[in-house]
């Protein structure tokens, strides 16, 4: 095999994980949540497998499926996306990334604020909806910045385009990032720009800084055999550029399925590593049980244009890197299981994997299709599914 398609659906969970009441997640479901929404219609997925998957229970399962599939387990001690996609990509985290529920130590904020020359506003776990509604207005007329966290491993800087250029926020983040080292080191810096006036909207120019990952990965090793490592979406930022050989940024969902369909007319060897956004970023998040539905109905839509452009050596492979139920009362990411979908013209139909112990096993199978037995961690599952 040539060419792998990885696809993340960023926080499309199918089902608590049996350690979920000690992340407070007891009941999380993303599935079904989405799926009991009269907009979910997902048949191409399903043809893949995803109705099979362990576990899932009360949605209509496909006769014939054209897919290999399994449930996969999240082994490190997280659910957020940093963590979610180092695992998917070979790195297991044994601890968990810091986080501050009640805000950043002021030690930190006053470095922050002495190499920016700019106050702070809000300092609290936040949605970053809310956030600019309550802080906005406060933030254009001083110019102080919102700096906000959640439940996950994130500095997020918030400001206006007007009062802050967007190249000057993303040197506040540059900043941050350096600052956000050993205990205060968080999985992600992120940027959220805004614009317009009071109710304020958040702009596509959002921007993630990530740590960089402690060891090497699935990319790292694909690139260092001289193989294409293409990254679509927030991929390059989760990874801080380590392993990538060539990225584009993305907007939203549809642009993402755009610039994996060129890629996929383009010849080379390697992985295509797309993330989706708009699943977690506008609806999880939000608790838009609706949204988050018509976004997966949307991608189905769009499913069969990525399957027919698949070529005979080729693999796609989608899955997801954490959960995030829009219909409880967090809007948090949730801890869950993810689903794995694994097609292409030499992959067998039908095979259950049932539950994987670790999203690696996806590296360490990407790594074997590829032809480099290098194993980061996890199993390889390609002599279960090739045909």
């Amino acid at each position: 095999m040539k060419r792998v398609f990885l696809i993340v659906l960023d926080s499309f969970g199918v089902g608590e994980l049996p350690d979920a009441n000690a992340f407070g997640d007891e009941g999380s479901n993303t599935l079904r949540a989405v799926a009991a929404h009269e907009s979910f219609h997902t048949p191409n997925m399903g043809k893949l497998g995803l109705f099979h998957l362990d576990g899932v229970e009360g949605i209509e399962k496909p006769v014939k499926v054209e897919g290999s599939y399994a449930r996969m387990t999240e082994a490190s001690m997280g659910k957020d996306t940093t963590i979610g996609h180092w695992e998917i990509a070979g790195i297991i985290s044994e601890k968990p990334l810091p986080t501050f529920p009640d805000g950043f130590p002021k030690e930190l904020l006053d470095e922050f604020s002495k190499r920016t020359g700019r106050g702070v506003l809000c300092n609290k776990p936040y949605s970053g909806t809310e956030v600019i509604k309550d802080y906005g207005e406060e933030h254009v007329k001083t110019g102080d910045l919102i700096v906000y966290t959640s439940a996950d491993s994130v500095f997020q800087i918030a400001a206006h385009e007007k009062v802050v250029p967007i190249e000057e926020l993303y040197r506040y983040c540059e900043i941050a990032r350096d600052l956000c080292s050993g205990p205060w080191g968080v999985g992600r810096v992120i940027a959220r720009p805004f614009e317009g006036e009071a109710p304020f909207k958040r702009t596509s120019r959002r921007h993630d800084y990530s740590l960089l990952p402690p060891k090497d990965t699935m990319l790292d090793i694909i690139k260092e055999n001289n193989l294409d490592v293409l990254a679509v979406g927030k991929i390059n930022d989760i990874f801080a550029g380590k392993g990538v050989t060539e990225m584009v940024r993305t907007a939203n969902n549809e642009e993402g399925i755009e610039r994996t369909l060129e890629y996929m007319k383009r010849d080379f060897e390697g992985i295509c590593f797309t993330n989706l956004v708009d699943f977690d970023m506008m609806y999880g998040h939000r608790n838009d049980v609706e949204g988050y539905a018509k976004a997966l109905t949307y991608f189905d839509t769009r499913l069969p244009e990525l399957l027919e452009g698949l070529r005979e050596e080729d693999v796609l492979i989608i899955t997801a890197d954490h959960g995030c139920d829009p219909s409880t009362e967090s809007t948090d990411h949730s801890r869950e299981y993810t689903p794995c979908l694994i097609y292409g013209k030499k992959v067998k139909e039908g095979v259950n994997l049932g539950t994987r112990d670790t999203f690696a096993d996806i590296s360490a199978t990407i790594l074997e299709c590829l032809g480099l037995n290098v194993l980061t961690a996890g199993t390889s599952f390609l002599s279960e599914i090739k045909k």
